[in-house]
């Protein structure tokens, strides 16, 4: 297990409040550590960078994912952070980005959304602050 897989298992999964994670280097869009069976292929890692382009689209238009098969209402999206919630399944996404990395969590109906944030921004600090 590389050090990454190990951090976002102790630091995102490892919680009990994400259901899956990733973390995909923006330089390359390479995926450098998942959840099992969260599968994102490199066309969708190229989406998931480059959606913070153009957060007011976000936010009018929604998005989906086609490694959750779901379609999102937009509740946030600036230039570090998008947040999204499918109301039918009742599950949400959370995608922020530092300055090499983007980082995906996602939660179900069983969990907390405002939790689920807050675990995937403080996981995504660790990684600010040490300049990734």
């Amino acid at each position: 297990m590389n050090q990454l897989q190990s951090v976002l298992q102790d630091g995102l999964l490892g919680t009990g409040h994400i259901e899956h994670a990733a973390i995909v280097r923006r330089k390359d869009n390479s995926l450098r550590a998942s959840s099992v069976g969260f599968l994102l292929d490199s066309e969708e890692l190229s989406v998931l960078v480059k959606m913070f382009r153009d957060p007011a689209a976000l936010r009018s238009e929604g998005f989906s994912l086609c490694c959750t098969g779901l379609d999102y209402e937009c509740l946030r999206a600036d230039k570090d952070s998008i947040y999204g919630m499918c109301e039918e399944m009742k599950q949400g996404v959370i995608i922020t980005k530092t300055l090499t990395l983007v980082i995906i969590g996602t939660f179900t109906s069983e969990m907390h959304p405002s939790i689920s944030i807050e675990t995937v921004e403080t996981f995504t600090d660790y990684f600010r602050d040490k300049g990734r």
